[in-house]
């Protein structure tokens, strides 16, 4: 059994005010190098650091690190397995780091079992601004509470809850999301049937490299026909379009997906705001507009834009959230037709779908 490399308090509290973490990495260099680039964070502490899951389980038994920074390709026990067990057992915010372009469902199924985020793993050639987005979410990551799991969806419908598909007038769903979106979008788009009458349009933040895997995951997971968005393809209703890498994705006034790099060089992209404001200004009462878990305000004034020119607008409820950063700031600014939790979304879409279903809720 590896043994902790550093050294560590008895309880793995910030006696020293310190944020406190475990790094389970089966790569000797690799986990030095993650090591020294922690401590390098004055406000951070590595309480201990093992190279496999069955290790850091025993770890867990003695120390109580504030977050946990884990690649998810380990031998014996998986990052999914060793994530499952420390969420039945010994509940901590999980963070997934993971080499820049690795395709491996069981990244995905991790964070359905409970991590909170996942990361590209910096190496010595890469660029400072990976080493500084792993010590911002390692930061950030210590304050999450970790949430309940929240039940399933299920990809099997009774006859009763399909949509008429009929009398739409409602044309494409926007959704965004950010920390803690893909196990929420994987339970949103396993809860639509595959004629769901309208075409799904997503800018989820995800490290550049990772959406390919995450678009088989969701892909095999949800039984829908999930892309990765093109510029100049006409969305088709039942199916799913995820921002590229490095791209926004809107919707032109023909309806099609528009791909870009408009902005400043350090803006974000792809960006929930640019989809949703195209939404708003293309389609106007023909769209949905839905808003996930995520840091920062990415997209919640735009929502509320979108509400504005009369969509219906949906916004994750906080007890379901990771962050309720974005969803939270759009219900501040009264953006939000429906505040609802993470089960329920998929639900309302399809009722949306509906013809009659009241467009507004006092």
């Amino acid at each position: 059994m590896a043994t902790p490399d550093t050294a560590t308090s008895a309880d793995g509290s910030r006696a020293d005010g310190r944020i406190t973490v475990l790094v389970c990495q089966p790569d000797a260099e690799v986990r030095r190098l993650l090591c020294s680039l922690l401590e390098s964070d004055t406000r951070i502490r590595v309480a201990g650091s093992v190279a496999d899951g069955r290790s850091a389980l025993e770890f867990l038994r003695h120390t109580s690190p504030d977050v946990i920074l884990m690649d998810n390709q380990m031998p014996g026990m998986d990052g999914f397995e060793t994530t499952r067990r420390i969420m039945e057992d010994t509940p901590r915010p999980i963070v997934l780091c993971a080499a820049a372009g690795t395709v491996d469902h069981a990244i995905f199924r991790s964070l359905e079992a409970g991590a909170v985020a996942c990361i590209e793993r910096p190496d010595p050639a890469s660029a400072p601004a990976v080493a500084a987005h792993l010590l911002q979410t390692v930061r950030l990551m210590s304050e999450v509470k970790v949430v309940r799991r929240w039940a399933r969806a299920t990809a099997s419908r009774r006859a009763g809850e399909q949509p008429s598909g009929t009398g739409v007038g409602r044309r494409v769903v926007g959704i965004g999301a950010s920390t803690g979106g893909p196990p929420v979008l994987q339970t949103l788009l396993a809860g639509l049937p595959q004629d769901f009458p309208m075409p799904v349009l997503v800018v989820q933040h995800i490290a550049k490299g990772f959406l390919a895997g995450m678009v088989e995951w969701l892909r095999h997971t949800s039984g829908l026909r999930v892309h990765i968005g093109a510029h100049g393809m006409l969305p088709q209703p039942g199916r799913v379009y995820l921002a590229p890498d490095d791209f926004h994705m809107s919707v032109g006034n023909q309806g099609q997906i528009v791909l870009g790099k408009d902005g400043g060089p350090d803006e974000l992209r792809p960006s929930v705001a640019k989809l949703f404001r195209s939404l708003a200004e293309s389609c106007g009462k023909d769209a949905i507009g839905v808003l996930l878990t995520g840091m920062g305000r990415d997209g919640a004034a735009e929502l509320k834009l979108m509400k504005d020119r009369g969509a219906v607008t949906i916004a994750q409820d906080r007890d379901t959230s990771i962050v309720h950063g974005m969803p939270g700031a759009a219900i501040a600014l009264g953006g939000a037709t429906y505040v609802l939790p993470a089960e329920r979304i998929a639900g309302t879409l399809v009722a949306l779908a509906q013809p009659h279903f009241p467009k507004q809720r006092n």
